[in-house]
């Protein structure tokens, strides 16, 4: 019995001393714990990470050992381990004023601070997304107040950065290009196929970023980086799991997610499934009465008929689902060498093109059917890092091997026609990235890489009459069986004489190959020829710096050189842009080139009034657009059984494209702050020498946001404002779809001006539940945001309930 007792009182102090090994990482202000902070001794001999509970253990460091608690968010904290003991083994740190913004990936795919860089990048972390509560990505990027996000339809969103948009900014999904050779200059949704519950944090680089990137990144690059596998760096299981529930009363939104991590001390697992049901989007009660949906079409009985909508207000058909998967394992043999996989699938339901059954035809709707069949993307993606203190090459390497498959189609058929066309295409894309950094003093640093890119497009088309069932082939979208290839190589240098002046600049030079064969096309087209190989290469460049002469003044000066490589889309596609008029191939295409210049104010007033500053000038050289053409001499051909006017992608253009940006912040406490954005945007493109407005350039726009936080919940209630676009400021391709635009008094389109009223809130009622809670446009306004094809959603009222187990 004795030896019983001594042997229970030394398991109970073994225990205790086990467990005052553990130290636990809090935010000061509230008191939640911090994951992935880096605890390290002066000699960085020895290193843990926190868990996603804030803790790690101790039991490697001596008593009177300095320890470094290390976080780009949190300022840095120095205390011995017999310091920590005297606190109860709990270490807070103190959250930077810029919170991410302190450090950004994206500039060189590396980590470096923000305020190094001397471009304009604009950050949301993954506490940002979750009181946003955004319904797709495309509705994230829209809360940084600096992107102007288009719809076409509810499955949609196409961003507009700087007077660009499309194939012209660029999208990366964990350092990987999403961009394929068929982003078209048309409106993109590629975007919503990123789950916004599997985003960790998102950079929006504003402005060029081809040295770093190549082709496409002409306006601007969007990164987003999804969670990580957290280790539990012990050998317990490390497990954690959210389980959330959304609903949205605008569009009946019906969305359930949940994500599990399992960690182990060298391998992690993370799954994330997201699944979303969209009814049809019913847009404000205050507004243009152009916008309402009178009437539309059903298949009653063998036949079309056109019925009145017992609600003008529903926008009818554009409901749809969404299914989000992910999967990814972590490997971590030693603290030098990160092996790290990734899954990724999303897939939609078919879903209307709205804005394409607005159209009349005379007295009647144009279509009867235009959809989307299911947006579709599969990507694996395997990445490793190593990091090295003896090499002469590199301190960090890393290489990225990637593979995706996109899916999408078209089918549509005009009223009262038997006859529906049916499109589809798909695009297989391998990609290479070795990058690496080196410092090379401590001053100077290199980032160095190199890049190889291969799709391949399928593409097929046929018709089919829905009353007799019989099909017969007809011209595809793309040449199928089209490749599209790059090569690059980068190198970028960092140059940090003090901590007041960074001087940073790099080259990339970009070979680009693309093949196509219209021979099967041909039958259709009868093109004067059968294949095409257009082979371009384009050197770009950047050069900046960044002058802070005090604590209250910082400045920014980058110029920089983009270009955009034409891609099969440019040269292969055949499809209606417009009523009467038909897009053909062109086999005589060159590389466009942007020149921009950039500069940034930056006024710190003791970090109670921060003001933001940039201004910009780009000019657009050699630009592919959609002009008149002729195919064989003739202006016009027949189309699917209408005779219209030709066009094809040309390098038929310049275009001069400015603006100015300022962020304002003001923190009047510890509670209560200010935030605001508000952009200006103007430019103009040559048309045989006739300046125009150019399509991209959305109207002058911003938001500014009153925030309060405590401990526990906060509040947010902002306003979004947007001003108009007369009819004179419209580019003519916009003219030309008066159908998506309200009247003015002179019966022309135009996109009037418009602003919501918005509230949310945010409350942590322990460490396990949350709740958020939006009421958007309260005041029910009826708008549609410029150059879209869908209005937006009315009054809406948005709950999410997350649990955390």
């Amino acid at each position: 019995m004795k030896n019983t007792l001594i042997y229970f009182i030394f398991l109970v102090l073994f225990l205790q001393l086990s467990y005052g090994q553990t130290v636990t990482v809090l935010e000061a202000d509230s008191e939640t714990p911090i994951p992935g902070v880096t605890l390290y001794n002066l000699k960085k001999s020895k290193t843990r990470i926190t868990d996603l509970d804030g803790k790690a253990s101790l039991s490697h460091f001596s008593e009177n050992e300095m320890i470094v608690f290390q976080d780009f968010l949190y300022e840095q904290q120095r205390l011995t381990k017999s310091e920590i003991s005297k606190n109860n083994y709990i270490v807070y740190l103190i959250p930077k004023v810029e919170g991410l913004k302190q450090i950004v990936i994206s500039a060189s795919k590396f980590e470096q601070q923000k305020r190094d860089i001397p471009q304009t990048i604009v950050s949301l972390d993954a506490k940002d997304i979750a009181l946003a509560n955004p319904q797709t990505s495309a509705d994230l990027l829209e809360n940084t107040g600096n992107i102007y996000i288009q719809k076409s339809q509810l499955g949609g969103g196409s961003p507009m950065i700087r007077g660009f948009s499309t194939n012209r900014l660029l999208i990366t999904v964990d350092g990987v290009r999403m961009n394929n050779a068929i982003f078209r200059g048309g409106n993109l949704q590629n975007v919503i196929s990123i789950d916004p519950f599997a985003i960790k944090n998102t950079e929006v680089t504003l402005g060029a970023g081809s040295v770093v990137y190549g082709s496409d990144a002409i306006g601007g690059v969007m990164s987003f980086y999804t969670k990580k596998p957290q280790l539990s760096y012990r050998d317990d299981l490390y497990l954690t799991a959210n389980v959330l529930a959304r609903y949205a009363s605008a569009n009946e939104e019906k969305t359930g997610h949940f994500d599990v991590n399992l960690g182990y001390r060298k391998w992690a697992f993370l799954t994330s499934a997201s699944y979303t049901n969209f009814d049809d989007l019913r847009m404000g009660s205050n507004g243009p009465t152009d916008y309402l949906r009178p009437e539309f079409v059903i298949r009653e009985n063998g036949a079309d008929v056109i019925v009145t909508n017992p609600n003008p207000l529903m926008q009818t058909p554009t409901g749809y689902d969404q299914i989000n998967l992910m999967q990814k394992v972590r490997y971590e043999p030693s603290d030098n060498l990160n092996f790290d996989f990734g899954l990724y699938f999303s897939t939609t339901s078919d879903y209307s093109r709205y804005d394409r059954l607005l159209r009349y035809r005379g007295d009647d709707l144009r279509s009867a059917e235009w959809n989307y069949g299911p947006q579709q993307w599969v990507m694996g993606n395997f990445q490793i890092t190593k990091l090295s203190s003896n090499s002469n090459l590199y301190d960090k390497i890393q290489t990225t091997l990637a593979y995706q498959n996109f899916k999408e189609s078209r089918e549509d058929r005009d009223y009262q026609s038997a006859i529906r066309e049916l499109r589809s295409e798909s695009v297989d894309a391998v990609s290479f990235n070795l990058d690496l950094e080196k410092n090379l003093n401590t001053k100077t640093s290199i980032f160095y890489g190199a890049e190889y890119l291969h799709n391949t497009v399928g593409s097929e088309g046929h018709e089919e009459n829905i009353e007799t069932n019989a099909t017969a082939p007809n011209v595809t979208r793309y040449p199928d069986g089209s490749t599209w290839q790059s090569m690059a190589a980068y190198a970028s240098l960092k140059y940090k004489p003090n901590s007041k002046f960074v001087f940073q600049t790099g080259l990339r030079y970009n070979q680009v190959i693309a093949k196509a064969d219209f021979t099967e096309n041909n039958t259709f087209l009868n093109l004067p020829f059968n294949e095409v190989e257009i082979n371009t290469g384009a050197l770009t460049g950047t050069a900046g710096f960044t002058w802070s002469p005090s604590e209250l003044m910082q400045w920014k000066l980058n110029a920089s050189t983009a270009f955009r490589a034409p891609n099969i889309d440019d040269i292969g596609k055949v499809f209606d842009s417009e009523p009467g008029a038909v897009v053909v191939p062109n086999n005589n295409l060159e590389a466009e080139y942007a020149y921009s210049g950039e500069l940034g104010l930056k006024l710190n007033f003791e970090n109670k009034v921060i003001l933001d500053m940039a201004t910009y000038y780009t000019f657009l050289d050699n630009a592919l657009i959609r002009r008149a053409y002729e195919l064989n001499g003739e202006t016009e051909i027949m189309y699917d059984g209408e005779l219209s006017t030709v066009q094809a992608i040309q390098n038929a253009s310049k275009a001069w494209i400015y603006g100015f940006e300022v962020g304002l912040e003001i923190n009047f406490s510890k509670y209560l702050k200010l935030r605001s954005q508000y952009n200006v945007i103007g430019g103009t493109e040559d048309n045989n020498g006739i300046e125009e407005p150019v399509r991209h350039v959305a109207p002058n726009f911003g938001r500014t946001h009153f925030i309060w936080k405590n401990n526990k919940l906060q509040l947010d209630a902002f306003v979004v404002y947007n001003n108009e676009l007369s009819y004179n400021q419209l580019a003519p391709s916009e003219i030309e779809k008066d159908y998506i635009y309200a009247l003015d008094s002179n019966g022309n389109p135009y996109a009037p001006s418009w602003h919501t009223l918005n509230f949310r809130t945010q409350y942590q009622y322990n460490d396990k539940l949350s709740i958020t809670a939006s009421l958007e446009n309260i005041t029910d306004q009826r708008y549609r945001p410029y150059s879209s094809g869908i209005s937006a959603a009315g009054r809406n009222l948005i709950l999410a309930l997350k649990y955390t187990l």
